[in-house]
């Protein structure tokens, strides 16, 4: 029997074809961008603030006409700084969401129980805050590695800390760090410069995520006569770290990792934080260059907070995404393997408000940010300065 078209037939077929063909376009105007990160618990004033950039990033890009004709449209999830929860979340976005590339998160055991379905999947992640995340280690495994960093991480940010120690003269060392992978990351990297620099601690403590009396292991390092404290963990435990020196009476200097910088450490210590000196990317304080300058007020507007809730995370949220846009730019098409190569390869230097970044990635070095990019900071009176600009 053949088919007879006519008036009615014909615009039928059309309509329905108009339909299917708004259906795709719709679809395709939107690149859609994975973020994930703690927006709840101890860990989510970092993985807010990292949002938080990156949504300013996206919203400078949509309105300058965003990327290859398409707006951005970020696709968030709260991984509670919870592994399994990290697990689950990728799966949701490279399966269900289909994003075209991932950006976060925070919490390194997070980091390392969900890095492996990008991989899987060949989808680009920006790891953009998790210091202790394992990012150029997983070429042994994965040789067509998917997983880039740019944040400071636990051996470089090791390094400035012991190196700062040793600048001051102190001999005496003693760790205390908090038991989670971040933790003992931080722990194991602080030992390893202690031994190139010639020294090893007195004490090596640790605690648990919630603790809020360091009194045990405060009086362990106290009496093994330990001249600087240097600590590891995020913004709560930290603060019960500098609250239980004071209570016992224990003055010396605390240097540890960037997450002193968080706003539930200088809240929650108060007059107890003045002086931590810790690894930064970013200084909120100490911007200067016209990004860095139009970034914070950008922020401070939109956000209606000042000072930033955590200003490193905040600036590598926001610069991820500004090199995530180069990448697509360049390999003119979100397809994974051909994303990932234009990273590898980046052709345009990008200034960034925590540094200019001219190849920051290559096929055998996935890692942005290095030793000369970081600074350190130091708490005064509520706010982290630069350490070179303050009086001793």
């Amino acid at each position: 029997m053949q088919f007879k078209f006519n008036s009615r037939n014909t615009i039928l077929a059309l309509s329905l074809c108009g339909a299917l063909i708004s259906g795709c376009t719709k679809k395709s105007d939107e690149i859609k961008v994975g973020v994930y990160g703690p927006f709840s618990g101890g860990s989510a004033p970092m993985g807010v603030s990292m949002r938080n950039g990156v949504q300013l990033a996206v919203e400078e890009i949509n309105a300058a006409g965003g990327v290859l004709g398409k707006k951005i449209l970020i696709i968030d999830r709260d991984d509670e700084a919870k592994n399994e929860r990290g697990g689950q979340i990728m799966q949701e976005l490279l399966d269900k969401e289909e994003v075209v590339a991932v950006l976060g998160p925070i919490n390194t055991g997070v980091a390392n129980a969900s890095t492996n379905y990008s991989n899987k999947k060949k989808v680009p992640q920006i790891i953009n805050v998790s210091a202790g995340a394992k990012v150029n280690e997983l070429f042994k495994e994965v040789p067509e590695n998917y997983i880039f960093h740019i944040a400071a991480n636990d051996q470089i940010q090791a390094k400035a800390v012991v190196a700062e120690a040793v600048k001051r003269g102190y001999k005496k060392p003693a760790i205390l760090c908090d038991d989670t992978n971040f933790g003992q990351s931080g722990r194991a990297n602080l030992e390893e410069a202690l031994k190139t620099a010639g020294l090893t601690a007195v004490s090596t403590g640790k605690f648990k995520i919630k603790d809020t009396d360091m009194t045990a292991q405060l009086q362990e390092a106290k009496a093994a006569k330990a001249d600087v404290l240097l600590v590891w963990g995020i913004g709560p435990e930290l603060a019960a770290v500098s609250n239980s020196m004071d209570r016992i009476g224990w003055k010396v200097d605390r240097i540890g990792s960037w997450t002193l910088a968080m706003s539930n450490y200088i809240v929650n210590a108060g007059k107890n934080g003045n002086g931590t000196t810790m690894p930064q990317t970013f200084i909120e304080k100490a911007a200067t260059t016209p990004k860095q300058i139009k970034f914070v007020e950008d922020y401070h507007k939109k956000f209606n907070e000042n000072p930033i809730t955590s200003a490193v995370s905040a600036a590598q949220g926001y610069d991820s995404m500004y090199l995530l846009k180069l990448a697509i730019e360049q390999a003119g098409t979100t397809d994974g393997p051909k994303l990932k190569a234009a990273l590898e390869d980046l052709k345009a230097t990008y200034e960034g408000v925590t540094a200019t970044y001219t190849k920051p990635f290559s096929t055998t070095d996935h890692v942005a940010v290095k030793e000369a990019n970081v600074r350190m900071g130091v708490i005064q009176d509520g706010i982290v300065l630069d350490s070179s600009a303050v009086k001793k």
